[in-house]
């Protein structure tokens, strides 16, 4: 059996304005119009002879757009199953998790191919080859990790120094796992033949990640084991959800499995993958996905250039226009530009480092935000008041709540609402009607239709901030 374990928890802070904490890299949308996670939902679909589960470990608060991407990606014919991390411990307590989660369901010989949610793969056909030579090797008891052939002297990614051959087909025994080199490193890496880009990917059995980690992480090992013993799995709406267990969790080492397992294991093998691949490690990596026109310039979005060369141009909902520039990088999103010089967009990180020091609300959240019923986005806002479009979807509804400080007024543009207010029962709000929350009045929106409901909600009050809220119900499971 064969069953992908898709790892999605990176924040992408090279691709901030987009990426951001509270949607990080793998839910954004490529200039192809779908998400990373939802490619990589359809590449592990393809991976599997029609039917099967498919993993996901991911952080609590990412489980409802994480459940939405991978509805979009319409697999019906495999479950989902989502391991909820509390908190990030790097990839090697997710690895051991579910492992363990996998061996009590599917038994010892299950093969896993590990993916990470974040990377974007070109070429499936040849990802589908690379995976079948891997699992024969898996089968075999070998650890197997998925090594890129290099194009170019990649500074960005880390490395593979390739020992004895192991077949025919280009396995090789791993001689070495090599950090991000510098450029003049990466030049003799690539002018060796011997060097391969570290993908990130994985394959192996469960009873062979299990017994190599028994041997050379054993405490984790253990930590994990105690922590899925406490963290059972339900079914719920069609999926599997396994909530990990907080306590336990925060109690495994934090530690990557190249760290825990892969430099120090025997039975480590690399597989040479010819697949088009790239980690979309910055907003260059974005810009190399859309076509160019005679200047070098790119655009996503609504863009034009005027005597502008090598410029990318990425704008959400407005024009943007370049004049005279070269070599820049502009996101423009709707509360937050970036102008990068194209040299330096390894270090727009520094600019989500510093935003989040400074605890500003651009390094967490988006203009519109995702919940589990739906988005708001703040239209607008000033003293005493905030303006918000609230779209829930159809047969959604919010938390049963109060509000200590402000009023809200709700407006119905589109869809019908059920509305329940301070203990009267609930009513209907057609198109075109509104209705009025007053501060301390339970309240609950619910759409009871098959269209979108969408809402303008206007609130005012002393203090409007998104704590200002009391939860009594949520069908959500969010604490009150």
């Amino acid at each position: 059996m064969l069953i992908p374990v898709i790892l999605s928890g990176g924040a992408g802070t090279r691709l901030w304005p987009v990426s951001r904490e509270g949607h990080p890299k793998p839910f954004m949308t490529l200039p192809d119009g779908q998400s990373l996670l939802g490619k990589t939902y359809r590449r592990a679909a393809g991976l599997l002879d029609g039917w099967g589960d498919i993993v996901t470990v991911t952080n609590r608060d990412y489980y409802f757009q994480s459940k939405d991407h991978y509805q979009d990606a319409r697999l019906e014919r495999h479950r989902g199953h989502f391991l909820l991390e509390p908190t990030g411990r790097n990839t090697a307590p997710a690895i051991a998790a579910a492992a363990l989660s996998l061996q009590a369901l599917h038994g010892d010989e299950a093969i896993m191919v590990v993916m990470p949610a974040d990377h974007l793969i070109l070429n499936e056909d040849a990802l589908n080859s690379a995976v079948e030579h891997a699992v024969t090797l898996a089968k075999a008891g070998h650890l197997v990790t998925f090594g890129v052939i290099p194009k170019a002297p990649e500074t960005g990614f880390g490395y593979i120094e390739t020992g004895a051959p192991l077949d025919d087909k280009g396995a090789a025994k791993v001689q070495r796992f090599v950090e991000k080199p510098d450029l003049q490193t990466a030049t003799h890496y690539l002018e060796s033949g011997n060097f391969l880009w570290n993908s990130g990917m994985f394959c192996f059995s469960i009873a062979t990640l299990l017994a190599e980690l028994h041997l050379h992480a054993p405490a984790l090992l253990e930590q994990a084991r105690v922590c899925m013993a406490a963290s059972a799995p339900v079914e719920t709406g069609g999926c599997l959800q396994q909530e990990l267990s907080p306590t336990h969790f925060a109690e495994i080492t934090d530690i990557s499995i190249d760290y825990a397992l892969m430099e120090r294991s025997d039975k480590v093998v690399v597989v040479p993958a010819s697949f088009d691949w790239s980690d979309i490690g910055s907003w260059g990596a974005v810009a190399a996905l859309v076509p160019a026109d005679a200047q070098n310039n790119r655009a996503s979005g609504d863009a034009i250039f005027i005597d502008s060369h090598n410029n990318f141009i990425q704008s959400e909902d407005r024009l943007v226009a370049a004049v005279g520039v070269d070599n820049l990088i502009i996101i423009d999103t709707a509360d937050a530009v970036l102008v990068a010089h194209a040299d330096r967009a390894q270090d727009v990180r520094r600019v989500a480092r510093q935003l989040k020091d400074e605890k500003h609300e651009a390094y967490r959240l988006h203009r519109t935000v995702s919940r589990p019923w739906g988005t708001y986005t703040v239209l607008e806002e000033g003293p005493r008041f905030k303006i918000k479009r609230i779209v829930v979807k159809p047969g959604a509804k919010l938390s049963l709540q109060m509000h200590h400080h402000r009023n809200e007024h709700w407006v119905v543009v589109e869809g019908m609402a059920k509305v329940t207010n301070n203990g009267s029962g609930s009513h209907l709000v057609a198109k075109n009607e509104s209705t009025f929350i007053a501060a301390g009045h339970r309240h609950r929106l619910e759409n009871p239709g098959v269209i979108d409901l969408v809402i303008i909600e206007v609130q005012s009050g002393e203090y409007l901030g998104e704590d200002d809220i009391v939860r009594f119900e949520d069908q959500y499971g969010r604490t009150v």
